[in-house]
């Protein structure tokens, strides 16, 4: 350690001579090493937990999450051609379909986000911010998985300048720069992540055509071939579970079957929710994987517990009074989403995700503990109504963490003032 040490300082370029090099070193070598920065009196009590420390513990949470996204898009692209349509079947053929469709994606969101973050970092004369080191594996996540890669990179430059730097960097941003992303997409590029075609990824037939031997290491010859849009097997259509209750209900959900090879397949049964086995984006699928990214982090106090509770009884909450409508009123007949009962509402879609790793955002989320319970909670509320009552649009989550990180601050000040008059009240008693 003391080589990697010395090597470090002894390379190290100038700052005046060589700003963009020695921002790039600094960025490396707090990597390795906590920052060296003390302060000058011996009143404050110093940790090894600095921001890129903390940044990392969120991404190591998202990690399992993060491997079955990917091992999924192989599993819903063969699927769809009527291969391998058992989760585990066919493993190492989707697996690595899973990376070659995902690891571009990964890759252009680092390079065009990186390359930015120290463009701005050298501009200022200060060290690389930590920040987008979570929001680089987010916004993979909230894409679709066949999403053109110069779409994910104008959105990345887009979510980093405008909703991150132009605030301030990291820190002052009031908006999640992930779902700023996402949202760019959603209304610059909406065919592109609405509908049901858009949730398998294309085929890889010209990968196999120039490395014809490529198949014959995984044991089988399907492993790049076919084009899922042209050959998928009758009764598939892409749908998602979303769609289909927005459709028809639960019920609806339940009845969509897809037959292949004399063998009826029902996708969007419960365990298959649970295991993650559905097409959407490439992180909501595994809710059990979700559930202990989510653990980790309220353990480990990276994330805030009150929020991912506050939100899950919040979305219960409006879920039951939308259920007790449609019972009273009869709504389903008009809305048949509005049926579906309450706890099947968070099997389906990216509640979970959205829970974890989005509304849980230290930097635009409220900071006051009293604050945290009425943010997550109205973020469930708000998630809820849009995802049920809007037509347009069958999921609620990105709308209503960004409708609330603007309410953020208003609540903290409100639960303050609270506090504040409190006080004031038992003073003159």
């Amino acid at each position: 350690m003391k080589f990697i040490r010395n090597f470090m300082d002894k390379i190290e370029p100038d700052k005046k001579d060589s700003p963009f090099l020695h921002t790039l070193w600094d960025g490396f070598d707090t990597f390795l090493y906590v920052p060296a920065h003390v302060t000058k009196s011996g009143t404050h009590i110093k940790d090894g937990m600095d921001l890129k420390r903390t940044m990392i513990h969120v991404v190591l949470a998202m990690q399992l999450a993060f491997i079955i996204g990917m091992y999924n898009i192989g599993h819903q692209h063969y699927f769809a051609l009527g291969l391998f349509p058992d989760f585990f079947a066919g493993f190492w053929e989707k697996l690595l379909y899973g990376v070659l469709q995902y690891l571009p994606m990964l890759i252009v969101v680092h390079v065009v986000g990186l390359g930015i973050e120290f463009i701005f970092a050298t501009k200022k004369g200060h060290a690389i911010e930590e920040g987008f080191l979570v929001s680089a594996f987010l916004i993979p996540l909230v894409m679709p998985p066949a999403i053109p890669l110069w779409i994910v990179a104008l959105a990345t430059a887009f979510s980093v300048v405008i909703a991150k730097e132009a605030f301030g960097g990291t820190g002052m941003n009031i908006f999640n720069v992930a779902l700023i992303a996402r949202v760019f997409v959603f209304f610059a590029f909406p065919a592109e992540i609405s509908g049901d075609e858009i949730w398998v990824s294309p085929d890889y037939s010209w990968l196999h055509q120039g490395f014809s031997g490529i198949a014959s290491l995984f044991g089988s010859n399907d492993f790049f071939s076919m084009n899922a849009a042209a050959v998928a097997v009758d009764g598939y259509t892409g749908a998602t579970p979303l769609s289909l209750a927005a459709k028809g209900g639960w019920e609806n959900v339940q009845a969509y079957t897809v037959s292949i090879a004399d063998q009826t397949y029902q996708p969007y049964s419960v365990s298959n929710l649970l295991l993650g086995n559905v097409p959407g984006s490439v992180g909501e699928g595994s809710k059990i994987a979700i559930i202990l990214g989510a653990l980790f982090l309220a353990v480990t106090r990276i994330g805030s517990w009150r929020i991912m509770l506050s939100m899950v009884l919040g979305a219960a909450f409006m879920s039951i009074v939308l259920n007790i409508i449609s019972v009273q009123y009869g709504a389903e007949l008009t809305n048949p989403f509005i049926s579906v009962p309450w706890y099947y509402q968070f099997l389906m879609g990216s509640v979970f995700f959205a829970m974890a790793f989005m509304a849980t955002d230290p930097v635009t989320a409220s900071g006051t503990s009293t604050g945290k319970w009425v943010y997550g909670f109205l973020i469930g509320v708000v998630g809820i109504i849009i995802r049920v009552l809007n037509p347009a649009y069958p999921e609620g989550w990105m709308l209503a963490i960004l409708l609330l990180n603007v309410f953020a601050p208003l609540i903290d000040h409100v639960v303050l003032q609270q506090n504040i008059k409190r006080r004031l009240r038992r003073v003159k008693v």
